[in-house]
């Protein structure tokens, strides 16, 4: 059997890098430079005010107070978005709001709380009374004191959220290089596959893995097409599937790769440049990776557990090491088991289970939901992790310590 690291990094080989696209700002968040942002402007552009109040000279107001309060005429309103602004004479004051460019001549701003002005008049008073003095520089913003122009805002490699986004258009960005995340045909298999609405006869269940697989694809940014249940039969999975394979950046499917008869998947890929095998974990040992025409391919079984788990291992790391983030792996931690489990020897077994970690303690607790059946789909929804138990792990005891990944 093949270990579970080996794999892990031979699907990420497979996948490769994604390719950089040009995007408007609006269509990156969450996707990862592919080139540095430099600064088309410095932040802020220009020295500006960071309260409501007046620009003076602090020279001017020095001893100012309540009891014996300074005043100054106001010879200037200045709203934020003037362009033209009128220079500060000593012995004067100009109202400014927040934002708006500083004066020359002016050194500091007082607050309009600090002046009788209160909360402002609708038009700006003739002369204003100062009750506080001030120092050189206060409440001023200056030039660049966020971002020089010409220096790189942000690095290739970083992840673009709402801040990150912000920033690019606030240095004068309208669009983005970055790592565009692939197109990925989903693939379900199986003549005993019913889509809903549809009525189940005896036999038959509702197909369920390629609604997982497109919406944990689609939380990465992928494009996902999904074709859903392809039945058992050679010639219908490859006239279904080859036509759409021009359109595809990744393959998917599960289902129809292990070891009994009519595994579709196994039969019509073999040939065709996948290889198949099994992987030393449980569940999710049968899985299979290779290229068909031209295009990556990664195999995974049918149970629903088994999908989920392989796209934890495997497919989630790797697509993320595909896109650039500079961390591909869940937050693992250690816990300590509410009770016992057995894990099969020379497989890492992956059992779901949900983590509590009270405050003040070291290390949390973890107990399992669920049997490791590969089908048992609901227990899932009941975990928010999955406890890992090593190759040479066949017996962990209530209260031991192991490695828990948090979903």
């Amino acid at each position: 059997m093949i270990g579970v690291d080996e794999y892990r990094a031979t699907v990420t080989t497979l996948i490769g890098d994604a390719t950089a696209a040009v995007l408007p700002l609006a269509a990156c968040d969450g996707l990862v430079l592919a080139g540095d942002v430099r600064a088309g402007v410095s932040l802020p552009p220009f020295d500006n005010s960071a309260m409501d109040g007046y620009a003076v000279r602090s020279v001017d107001v020095v001893g100012a107070s309540r009891e014996r309060p300074v005043e100054l005429p106001v010879t200037a309103d200045i709203p934020a978005g003037l362009v033209d602004v009128p220079a500060l004479l000593p012995g004067t004051a100009h109202r400014i709001m927040t934002g708006a460019p500083v004066p020359a001549g002016a050194d500091s701003i007082v607050m309009v709380e600090n002046t009788d002005a209160g909360s402002f008049a609708p038009a700006p008073r003739d002369v204003v009374r100062v009750h506080a003095p001030t120092a050189p520089g206060t409440h001023l913003r200056r030039t660049g004191e966020d971002v020089v122009r010409g220096t790189v805002a942000l690095a290739a490699g970083t992840v673009l959220g709402p801040a990150q986004l912000g920033l690019a258009a606030a240095v004068g960005v309208a669009e983005l290089r970055v790592r565009v995340p692939p197109r990925v045909l989903v693939v379900s298999t199986g003549s005993e596959l019913v889509t809903p609405p549809s009525e189940l006869r005896h036999g038959q269940i509702y197909e369920s893995n390629s609604v997982m697989l497109a919406a944990a694809l689609s939380s990465l940014g992928c494009r996902v097409e999904v074709v859903r249940a392809v039945v058992d039969d050679v010639a219908e999975f490859r006239a279904v599937l080859e036509p759409k394979l021009a359109a595809a950046d990744l393959l998917i499917t599960s289902g129809g790769v292990s070891a009994g008869a009519y595994e579709v998947v196994k039969d019509a890929l073999t040939s065709a440049g996948v290889t198949f095998g099994k992987v030393a974990m449980q569940p999710g040992g049968p899985q299979g990776c290779g290229r068909w025409n031209g295009v990556p391919v990664v195999t995974l079984p049918g149970n629903p557990v088994s999908v989920l788990v392989s796209f934890e291992a495997f497919l989630r790391p790797a697509l993320l090491t595909s896109l650039g983030h500079p961390v591909a792996d869940r937050r693992r931690v250690r816990a300590r088991l509410t009770e016992s489990l057995s894990s099969p020897k020379g497989r890492r077994q992956f059992r779901r289970g949900f983590y509590r970690h009270a405050e003040g303690e070291v290390t949390g607790e973890v107990g399992p939901r669920g049997g490791p059946g590969s089908h048992l789909l609901a227990a899932f929804t009941q975990a928010n992790c999955l406890i890992v138990l090593g190759e040479d792990v066949t017996e962990a005891a209530k209260g031991d310590e192991v490695d828990v990944l948090l979903l």
